[in-house]
């Protein structure tokens, strides 16, 4: 395989692409590579001289014919020249990069500061004249294109160039999963140490006024945010919610609405969900009820959280009568899965989100199947405090990615779960039923481990898969350290619950089940004997 640049960093003049470059590589230990210079050894005289000799046009050429080669050949930090990703061969170029996995990084310094800087430095032909009105102008042109053809957008006001460096790495190594399809905005979903830094980015300049909804246990977090908000200039208003399902009630929803009415929200104002999936719930729901809707981002601390409730558009709140019946889809701006909330999440909050993980693989990547296989012992010992820069650390962060690929997969093409989404409830038919009984004690992704135990029961029972399909469910859950099997309550109360699932139709149970791993089928009024047969079998 051809050797790959680690990143690529674009930016107006004085963004301070080449220093900031350097840092980068330097804290890498990975080599670095400045167009401009390369540029200038290959022609054999200064860029001011090469455009005054044979004009901006043949230099522009030079200049794309030197980036292509080095996208293949270099292995390191490039940074490009100010105007070189106005070329649309050197366009084409950075998005194939992207396409293979690449970062095209673009440094966005504060206008003045840039513009002090390169007026500072000399020798740039594009500033000739009225420098400062010059770098406005190509400003304006320029900086469409940058945000269109890079796919790491790095802020630097007010940094140094090492804090800037630091920025840079912390977002280059995220991994992003783009939810979109034809019913939906789209947005991103980023995963990594750091993926807080963009909620600034992500809410843009619109909203004036943020409702950050969190946790108490997640106050650490929350300060982070608070303090990021505020930097980018918004007005915060910090709302605290009872932890977990406590607070996803309506009694909370409506202390939240006159808050936000006291306070003045409008419909351009926007809210920030910060928590385990719960809060993520409530904060979308608030959001989406609120004028309307309004603009909202969600940052999970918890597992659970950042591979199902924080990603797909569902919120709600749960009544007396069962969970999340009231509620809409309603996508968000984007979700920002940071890896560092994971540090202070204890053990058995933890093991519960992979009960979501495994379910993505059972019904449709069976790769995550194989690597919660080849690493349950160390998941199952999960540690916040040696976490980070622990090998760990890329397996969760890939088993993340995994999972909210398939659900990105489901929530494109069926926002509203007609179809295809309703897939994603594997195991969750008898899940809600268990946290109903239960009076929400159990936790969610506990519930959904006996629920998929449930479910393949039923599939085996009614000749969809066989034993062997059955077994593995309860050695690989177990391994985990996930429950399979409950034992608090009777089947009749069970089966009422079951009846008011939202798939459900009419009086018709519905469940989903596999066929085999990979594979999801709709199980529709099964026989009342194997649906008693099965509930029997996760007794034991």
């Amino acid at each position: 395989m051809t050797a790959r640049p680690h990143a690529v960093i674009i930016g107006m003049m004085g963004a301070g692409k080449t220093r900031v470059g350097k840092e980068v590589a330097h804290m890498l230990r990975l080599p670095f590579a400045d167009a401009d210079v390369e540029i200038e050894h290959e022609v054999g005289m200064k860029i001011p001289a090469y455009f005054d000799k044979h004009g901006e046009p043949a230099f522009r050429e030079v200049e794309a014919d030197l980036i292509a080669d080095f996208l293949e050949d270099f292995d390191g930090i490039f940074s490009l020249g100010g105007g070189a990703p106005m070329t649309p061969s050197t366009q084409e170029a950075l998005v194939d990069y992207i396409a293979q996995g690449g970062c095209v990084v673009y440094l966005d310094a504060d206008p003045k500061e840039a513009m002090e800087r390169a007026n500072r430095g000399g020798g740039r032909p594009m500033l000739n004249g009225d420098a400062n009105a010059r770098w406005k102008k190509l400003f304006k042109e320029r900086d469409p294109v940058f945000r269109n053809v890079a796919n790491v957008h790095v802020h630097t006001r007010g940094l140094t160039p090492q804090g800037a460096a630091k920025k840079v790495i912390d977002m280059v190594s995220q991994r992003t999963v783009h939810v979109d399809g034809a019913a939906i905005e789209p947005y991103d979903v980023v995963i990594g140490e750091g993926a807080m830094n963009r909620l600034v980015d992500v809410l843009g300049s619109k909203p004036v006024r943020i409702a950050l909804i969190h946790t108490q246990p997640v106050q650490r977090h929350s300060d982070r945010a608070r303090a990021l908000l505020r930097q980018g200039g918004y007005e915060v208003s910090d709302i605290v919610i009872p932890d977990a399902e406590p607070g996803k009630t309506i009694t909370v929803a409506n202390r939240i609405w006159e808050r936000l009415g006291n306070e003045g929200f409008t419909r351009s104002d926007a809210v920030v969900g910060l928590g385990g999936g719960a809060a993520t719930d409530l904060a979308g729901f608030v959001a989406a009820t609120w004028m309307r809707g309004v603009r909202y981002v969600n940052c999970p601390t918890s597992l659970l959280a950042m591979v199902d409730a924080s990603t797909g558009g569902k919120t709600g709140i749960n009544t007396p009568q069962g969970k999340n019946l009231v509620g809409s889809f309603y996508t968000p701006a984007g979700v920002l899965a940071d890896m560092n909330a994971l540090v202070t999440l204890p053990n058995d909050i933890f093991i519960e989100g992979l009960g979501e993980v495994a379910k993505s693989g059972f019904i449709r990547d069976p790769e995550i199947l194989t690597i919660l296989e080849r690493h349950a012992a160390q998941l199952r010992a999960f540690d916040g405090s040696t976490f980070l820069g622990s090998p760990l650390e890329d397996v969760v962060a890939e088993l993340i990615e995994r999972t909210v690929t398939v659900k990105a997969y489901h929530v494109s093409s069926d926002l509203k779960e007609k179809g295809l989404r309703e897939f994603l409830n594997y195991g969750h038919t008898l899940a809600h039923a268990i946290e109903q009984l239960e009076h929400f004690r159990w936790r969610h992704g506990n519930a959904v481990a006996v629920g998929m135990v449930y479910a393949a029961e039923l599939a085996h029972l009614t000749g969809h898969i066989d034993q062997d399909l059955v077994d593995y469910h309860r050695s690989l859950l177990t391994s985990l350290g996930l429950p399979t099997s409950w034992n608090g309550g009777l089947f009749d109360d069970v089966l009422a619950l079951m009846h008011r699932d939202k798939k459900a139709r009419g009086n018709e149970l519905r469940f989903v089940v596999l066929d085999s791993i990979g594979h999801v089928v709709h199980l529709d009024n099964p026989p009342a004997d194997a649906v008693e047969e099965a509930f029997r079998r996760i007794q034991q």
